[in-house]
């Protein structure tokens, strides 16, 4: 009943601010320090993105190599004595690039949970909606970010080790 009041009392205030009759004068004013930092902001922006573009170049490239190394070592990984040559940890020695703030993941994740929670208020009218709607939002959202954060390559699909197959024994 209060809402009703609320939204009727605004709507009313709208329709009385709409039909002022007096002419509102305009003035324009340039602000010069907020297109200069504009202009830097942009220049950031087109610096942050090459930066990244170079750094999924690298990622990519040293994905290859590794695809490459462990193409070669799957191929002569037995020795004469019948043990693995390369049965090392498997680290590389390169560090991988740091990764930076939000990961898609993370961002869709609150995102849903903030619109779930808003969608589920209003369909439900009460807390619990609003928590349903977040729970479903949040976890609908966290399968999206996943999904774009393995298609940029933030995450890589763990991949089970696969053993070497050792060559049947001769009697």
């Amino acid at each position: 009943m209060i809402i009703k009041k609320v939204v009727v009392a605004l709507a009313m205030i709208s329709v009385m601010a709409a039909c002022n009759s007096k002419p509102k004068e305009v003035a324009v004013v340039v602000d010069t320090t907020a297109i200069k930092q504009k202009a830097i902001f942009d220049e950031q922006a087109r610096v942050t993105s090459e930066e990244e573009a170079r750094q999924k170049l690298a990622l990519e490239k040293r994905r290859e190599h590794r695809r490459e190394n462990e193409e070669s070592a799957s191929s002569s990984n037995v020795g004469n004595s019948g043990t693995p040559v390369n049965a090392g940890s498997g680290t590389s020695s390169e560090a991988a690039p740091a990764k930076k703030g939000w990961s898609s993941a993370a961002k869709s994740t609150a995102i849903g949970a903030g619109a779930g929670a808003i969608a589920g208020g209003i369909i439900g009218h009460n807390l619990g909606g609003a928590a349903i709607g977040a729970a479903v939002g949040g976890g609908t959202g966290y399968l999206i970010g996943r999904a774009k954060d393995r298609k940029s390559g933030r995450v890589v699909k763990k991949v089970k080790p696969v053993k070497p197959v050792e060559p049947p024994v001769e009697q």
